[in-house]
């Protein structure tokens, strides 16, 4: 029974293989990216700030983060170290 477990695990490990590192791709790609849309929406709220509009502004700073290093691209960071643990975890599972 241990041996079937094994060899269906075998293929999935090979799967989260390849979407661990495709996924790091984009991140590291899209990471530059909203890097460079988290400054130009950060001046764009600075912008809104100065001309009296504090709603526009405000909702500008929020999207500034979500797009800045500390908002989405930690959130799939996150998700692709739990991708990655689950591979290890089958990984550790295959070779015992």
């Amino acid at each position: 029974m241990r041996i079937l477990l094994k060899i269906l695990a075998a293929p999935i490990m090979l799967l989260l293989t390849i979407i661990v590192a495709f996924c790091t791709f984009i991140i590291s790609v899209t990471g530059v990216i909203f890097w460079i849309l988290s400054v130009l929406v950060f001046v764009g709220a600075a912008l809104l700030f100065f001309s009296q509009q504090m709603a526009g502004g405000i909702a500008f700073l929020v999207i500034a983060f979500m797009v800045s290093p500390y908002g989405l691209p930690a959130l799939a960071a996150w998700l692709i170290g739990m991708l990655d643990n689950a591979k290890y975890s089958l990984r550790e599972f295959l070779m015992n």
